[in-house]
């Protein structure tokens, strides 16, 4: 992945299939690896992009990479699965954990920056990997709370993960302003701070203030500060691959447009428009 850059791209969701497909300029999206079926058919429109060469990265939202309970080797299974039929260079997962006690979240969950989490997360991240075509790189999440005592800082807690796993980061500026929004710091201090070579690709994606808390939803536009954030992060050192998240409340196709257009500006990639 590091070897090819791919400008900007999307993420594939059945609900705007059809504008994926018609991008002229698209080389690179995303999909929820546990949409896709292990076998069988492929959704056509997902199919489309591969037959057009556009390179598609499962990325995963259940393995609770996390949590202190060792990850299903089902779901690593159908992971792995997932990759192969896509023929993925690289697949991306959370720093979260979704279950606990047999019990299932629903929701990416923060984890305390500890140095007992981080031999947790590296652990789980190890035992997929193994299973793993290809390698796997890990986000970051928005979180609307911190654990108590820390030990760790945000960049600390991830670099010594990303080290000690030999993951690759899959780097999200909605969530790091959307972090640094609530925590009331300066999000470029953790651009500073984080090993930027390592950046596999970048999320980006908008949010929403509620009741004092900037949310990252995912289903509004994204606004000027993530884009400004983009183009700081560009300036550092720009990554392969930036993608535009949406899911659902979806907008027109002129409005989805001008958000993908809007990426390419503030990173200096070409319209894939």
């Amino acid at each position: 992945m590091a070897e090819t850059t791919y400008g900007v791209g999307i993420g594939w969701r059945p609900e705007i299939a059809g504008f994926v497909e018609e991008l002229p300029g698209l080389r690179f999206a995303e999909v929820v690896a546990e949409s896709v079926h292990a076998h069988g058919e492929l959704p056509p429109g997902l199919q489309v992009l591969l037959d057009r060469g556009v390179t598609v990265i499962p990325h995963g939202v259940r393995l609770s990479l996390g949590g202190a309970e060792l990850v299903d080797a089902d779901r690593v299974e159908h992971f792995a699965a997932v990759a192969s039929r896509l023929g993925a260079p690289l697949v991306s997962e959370h720093i979260a954990f979704v279950r606990a006690g047999g019990i299932e979240a629903g929701h990416l969950l923060p984890l305390p920056r500890t140095r007992e989490a981080v031999d947790a997360v590296v652990s789980n991240v190890r035992r997929v990997q193994s299973s793993l075509p290809v390698p796997i790189a890990l986000e970051p999440i928005a979180a609307l709370f911190d654990w108590p005592d820390d030990e760790l800082t945000e960049a600390q807690f991830l670099t010594e993960i990303l080290d000690r796993s030999g993951a690759r980061l899959l780097l999200d500026v909605a969530n790091v302003y959307a972090n640094a929004r609530n925590r009331g710091t300066d999000p470029l201090d953790l651009l500073d701070e984080l090993p930027l070579e390592r950046v596999a690709y970048v999320h980006v994606a908008g949010g929403a203030e509620h009741q004092g808390l900037y949310h990252d939803t995912h289903t509004d536009a994204v606004p000027q500060p993530v884009l400004d954030l983009v183009a700081e992060l560009c300036a550092r050192r720009r990554p392969p691959a930036l993608m535009l998240e949406r899911d659902g409340d979806y907008p027109p196709a002129t409005v989805l447009a001008a958000e993908l257009d809007a990426i390419a500006k503030a990173s200096g990639f070409p319209a894939v428009t």
